[in-house]
């Protein structure tokens, strides 16, 4: 995948050249450094938002090692016949294998793709409320596979750091907007998430591609911030923007990918696109290409209430809507029958 937008400076995020729609933001100067670092670091995150609806991280502090080796436990299952992943399988939403032909993302923005050509293993919040109707929607206990006996204690460490980085950037987004550093974070004391490893074969495992058939359909996400860590292809992420169309996303092997989902864009009353995005399929002329993507999802306390920032900062005063069950009728949507 090739990556057409010009150098952005590790420091601040700011172009050499013209400013890219997807800049690079390093965290270092953002949680150490003086307050104009700062305060450059939010405009350029504003800026971006506004545009594009994604941005590159450094500084994350989350080794590529732990990466490497979710993704080794992971392979080594998504190999194995199906007959061993099928006591795992559930529908969108569950926890455990979703197979081929479970998914189809394009139908979130009312596109009749055929299914998405992936397989994914997917986790989710399990600390209990207390509440058991919240608790049994919401945080219900994770199935691990047996078959994958290093991926729980690999991926727990890192949806610890998925959850730390999550709120620093939900601390910088408040700050973007000129808001308390806690003005989403006093909405994620108990937040819900998601956590999908998402596995791409090629076509000898997924046959030939149909035509409008993607390994993830056009789709925005559906939370606040999602936290991507993606491998370089020639059928991977392409993101949209009005002023570019479809683009290659680009890559930097030790940045995150980052992009705002529907809820944020309703919190900010569109002042921020939800970053519109798909994965293509696999290319005829590299056709065996396999990619695992590590997709962190990240939401909000249960039952919080969602109103867009009013005008000059919010652009649509949307109804203010209850979080998951707006994300409930998301999910729902994308599920194949």
């Amino acid at each position: 995948m090739s990556d057409t937008s010009p150098a952005a400076s590790p420091a601040t995020g700011t172009a050499t050249a013209a400013a890219p729609r997807v800049p690079t933001i390093d965290l270092g100067p953002w949680l150490s450094g003086d307050p104009d670092a700062r305060a450059e670091i939010a405009a350029t995150v504003d800026r971006a938002l506004r545009t594009a609806g994604f941005l590159l991280v450094t500084g994350h502090g989350v080794a590529p090692e732990l990466r490497g080796r979710i993704r080794a436990a992971a392979r080594d299952f998504f190999r194995r016949p199906v007959e061993d992943k099928q006591p795992y399988s559930v529908k969108v939403g569950g926890r455990g294998w979703l197979g081929p032909g479970a998914e189809a993302n394009g139908y979130s923005e009312g596109t009749q793709t055929p299914p998405d050509l992936k397989e994914s293993l997917t986790f989710a919040s399990e600390d209990p409320t207390g509440d058991p109707d919240v608790d049994a929607e919401w945080f219900r206990p994770n199935v691990w596979p047996a078959e994958a006996p290093e991926l729980k204690e690999l991926s727990q460490e890192y949806l610890t750091a998925m959850r730390t980085l999550s709120d620093q950037l939900l601390e910088l987004l408040a700050t973007a907007l000129d808001e308390p550093a806690d003005f989403f974070t006093r909405h994620t004391t108990h937040p819900t998430w998601g956590f999908n490893v998402n596995w791409y074969p090629g076509t000898e495992v997924t046959g030939e591609p149909e035509e409008g058939q993607f390994r993830i359909g056009p789709h925005t996400d559906f939370g606040t911030v999602t936290v991507l860590d993606r491998q370089a292809g020639k059928g991977g992420l392409q993101v949209f923007t009005d002023e570019g169309g479809w683009e290659d996303a680009p890559f930097d092997p030790d940045a995150f990918t980052i992009n705002i989902g529907d809820l944020m864009a309703r919190w900010t009353g569109d002042r921020w696109c939800s970053g519109r995005h798909r994965v293509l399929p696999p290319p005829a002329d590299a056709p065996a290409e396999e990619l695992m993507s590590l997709v962190y999802f990240y939401e909000c306390d249960p039952g919080t209430t969602v109103a867009p920032l009013p005008a000059p900062k919010g652009e649509v005063a949307y109804e203010p809507v209850d979080s998951h069950v707006y994300l409930r009728a998301k999910l729902d949507a994308i599920t194949v029958d």
